[in-house]
C-alpha cells in the first residue's frame, strides 16, 4: 500500500509539469525493499561528505589550510560541472574578518547614591566592546531599564518611547513578550521573533544611540545556560568593516538573573516585578538609580576568509535568482589536544548537499531564472560569511526569489516528518509541501520554537534583507524505527557530537534521509527557477515590510 501511495503521489505531482519535466521526474523515484523512496539523488554525495569532513581538511576553520583545501575542492567540482564562477577571479568572494581578543575586562562597577558595588566578570556578568579599538572605558553611565528593548511597529510596541539614551546604558530582558506570556496573540506567542534575539537588542540599542547595552540572562527565555556565555573563550570575530564598528554601542554585555536582582533593588523592585512592568501596556523606561563603569582592553588581528560561489545563469530572467546556501566552515583543530573538529554533520552534510544539487541542475536544461550555489564561510563565528554576502551580493537582493538553506542534514535514514524551522514565517513552505507529500511525508513545525533556531543559521542573513527562505530538513519520525529512535539519535548528536571532535563521518550512515530532503530542495528550487512565483512573508512578519519594499523596487 505504501508503494502505491508513493507512486500515486509522484504521478499527481508530475501532472502539472511540462513533458520534459515529467520525463525527468519519472526517472527519479525508486522504492527499496522497505517500501521507502530512495531517490539516489547523487551518487557523489557520500564522497563529498566523506572528503570535506576528512582529517586532511583539518576541521575547515577560516584562514587555515583546511579552508584552502575546501576552496580547491569545491572550485574543482563547480568547474567540472560547468558552473559559472562568482567573478573573473574565480569562485571565491573574499570576506574580511577581525579577531578581537580581550586582554583585560574589569568588573562591572556600580554606584548607587553613595554606595559602590560590583558584578564580577564571568561569574555575574560578561561584557566586551564590539568596536575594533585597543581600549574602551565607560564611566558613570546611567543605567535605564527598557523592558525587552524592542521597537516593533507591526506589534504596536516601543520600549524606548520618550527616552533619550545618549550616554546611558540600557538593561533589558532576553526573548520577547510572547514567550513571557505564552499568549499566541502577542508577538508570535511561544515562538521567538527576531525581536527576542540578543543580536536584535544590541542593534536596536545602537540605533537608539545608547552607550552600553546589557541583557539579563535567564536559562528558559535564552534557551541555554549561563555557561554558554561565560564558559568559553572571550575571543570574538566580526566583519572587518571600514568604520571599525564605531556605529555599535561602546559596550555590549549580559548579567545573570542574580546580578539583575541587585540592579533592580537599587530601583526599589524585584526581578519578578520588573517582568510584570515590562509587560504592562503603559510601560515606560525606568531609571535604575545606578551608574556603571567598566574598562576593556583588546588585541585584534585581521583574517581573510572566503565564500565559495557559483551559478547557472537564467535563460530568460538572469537577474532574478534562487539561492542555495550552506556553510562550509567548522571549528578547526583544538589547540591543546590537537583533536580535529571534523564537522561531518555540521556542516559537511549541507555543503555536500549544495554540490549535489548543483550537479543535478548542471545536468538538466538551463533554468529560466539564475540559480546561485553559495557555500559561505565563518558561520561558526557568527554567520559572518552570509552577512558579508547579503551586503555585497552577486545579484541585487530585490531580485532574489527565495533562499534554501542546508545545515546539519539527516544522516540517520528516511523519516516521515519534514521539519520547518520558522513555521508559517512565509509561504515558501507551501511551495515545498507537494514534494513532501509526494514522498508520503508530512510538514511539521520545530518542537522548540522558543529557542529562536530560525535566527541561528545563514538563511537568517537573507531574511534580514527581506528574502523568504526555507530552512527545513528531516526530523525524528523514522519510517521503520519510529519517533523514539529519532529522539535517541538526536539526543546523542547534541550530547556527544555537536561542536565536538566526535562529529566524524561514519560509513554506516543511512543517507536515504538526505536523499529525501535533497529531492525536495531540488524540486522546490527547480519550480521557483522556472516560474514567475515570488514567495512572500506571512502578514505581520517582522521581515514582510522589507519584501514589500523589494517588490516596489522591482516594479519601478
Amino acid at each position: 500500500m505504501r508503494t502505491l501511495l508513493l507512486a500515486a503521489s509522484a504521478i499527481a505531482l508530475a501532472a502539472g509539469c511540462s513533458p520534459a519535466e515529467r520525463s525527468e521526474q519519472a526517472t527519479q523515484p525508486q522504492v527499496d525493499a522497505d517500501g521507502i523512496v530512495d531517490y539516489h539523488f547523487s551518487d557523489t554525495y557520500r564522497e563529498h561528505l566523506r572528503t570535506l569532513s576528512s582529517d586532511e581538511f583539518e576541521g575547515r576553520a577560516p584562514g587555515t589550510r583546511g579552508e584552502e583545501l575546501t576552496i580547491e575542492y569545491v572550485s574543482n567540482i563547480f568547474s567540472e560541472l560547468g558552473i559559472q564562477p562568482y567573478d573573473e577571479n574565480g569562485y571565491t568572494q573574499p570576506v574580511p574578518l577581525v579577531r578581537i581578543s580581550p586582554t583585560r575586562v574589569t568588573s562591572m562597577n556600580l554606584t548607587h547614591n553613595d554606595t559602590n558595588s560590583s558584578l564580577a566578570y564571568r561569574t555575574e556578568m560578561m561584557a566586551w566592546t564590539p568596536r575594533v579599538v585597543e581600549s574602551m572605558d565607560v564611566n558613570d553611565s546611567e543605567m535605564v531599564f527598557v523592558g525587552y528593548g524592542i521597537v516593533a511597529p507591526e506589534f504596536n510596541w516601543n520600549d524606548y518611547e520618550g527616552l533619550d539614551v545618549e550616554g546611558k546604558t540600557v538593561v533589558m530582558f532576553v526573548n520577547d513578550p510572547g514567550y513571557a506570556t505564552q499568549d499566541d496573540a502577542l508577538f508570535n506567542g511561544n515562538a521567538m521573533t527576531y525581536y527576542g534575539r540578543w543580536t536584535y537588542k544590541f542593534e536596536e540599542a545602537a540605533r537608539q544611540g545608547a552607550t552600553g547595552a546589557i541583557i539579563i540572562h535567564e536559562d528558559g527565555p535564552a534557551g541555554y545556560g549561563w555557561g554558554v556565555l561565560a564558559g568559553g573563550s572571550p575571543v570574538r570575530f566580526d566583519l572587518a568593516r571600514d568604520n571599525r564598528n564605531m556605529d555599535r554601542v561602546e559596550m555590549e554585555g549580559w548579567v545573570t538573573a542574580s546580578g539583575a536582582e541587585k540592579l533592580f533593588a537599587n530601583a526599589g523592585m524585584t526581578l519578578a516585578e520588573a517582568h510584570e512592568r515590562a509587560l504592562a501596556s503603559d510601560f515606560s523606561p525606568i531609571s535604575l538609580n545606578t551608574k556603571l563603569s567598566l574598562s576593556v582592553e583588546n588585541e585584534f588581528a585581521y583574517i581573510d576568509t572566503h565564500n565559495i560561489i557559483g551559478y547557472i545563469e537564467g535563460s530568460k530572467y538572469p537577474e532574478e535568482h534562487v539561492i542555495y546556501m550552506a556553510h562550509w566552515d567548522h571549528l578547526g583543530v583544538e589547540p591543546i589536544s590537537g583533536d580535529i573538529y571534523n564537522g561531518a554533520q555540521d556542516n559537511a552534510s549541507g555543503s555536500a548537499g549544495v554540490l549535489s544539487i548543483a550537479e543535478r541542475f548542471a545536468a538538466g536544461e538551463r533554468p529560466e531564472r539564475t540559480v546561485v550555489f553559495a557555500l559561505v564561510g565563518a558561520e561558526e563565528r557568527g554567520l559572518l560569511g552570509s552577512a558579508w554576502y547579503v551586503d555585497n551580493p552577486m545579484l541585487p537582493l530585490e531580485q532574489a526569489v527565495a533562499g534554501i538553506n542546508m545545515d546539519m542534514l539527516n544522516v540517520y535514514g528516511p523519516v516521515r516528518d519534514f521539519v520547518v524551522v520558522g513555521w508559517n514565517n512565509s509561504d515558501i513552505q507551501n511551495f515545498a509541501e507537494p514534494y513532501v507529500v509526494a514522498q508520503n511525508r508530512y510538514l511539521a513545525p520545530e518542537n522548540n520554537p522558543e529557542a529562536g533556531i530560525f535566527y541561528r543559521s545563514d538563511h537568517f542573513s537573507m531574511a534580514k534583507k527581506g528574502v523568504p527562505v526555507l530552512y527545513a530538513k528531516g526530523g525524528l519520525d523514522h519510517f521503520m524505527k519510529g519517533v523514539e529512535y529519532g529522539r535517541e539519535n538526536n539526543a546523542r548528536l547534541y550530547a556527544d557530537k555537536y561542536h565536538k571532535p566526535a562529529d566524524e563521518y561514519n560509513p554506516e550512515w543511512d543517507l536515504r534521509g538526505v536523499q529525501q530532503d535533497l529531492w525536495i530542495y531540488y524540486r522546490l528550487g527547480h519550480e521557483l527557477a522556472n516560474s514567475r512565483a515570488w514567495p512572500r512573508w506571512a502578514r505581520g512578519n517582522e521581515f514582510e515590510a522589507l519584501r514589500l519594499e523589494s517588490e516596489s523596487q522591482r516594479q519601478n
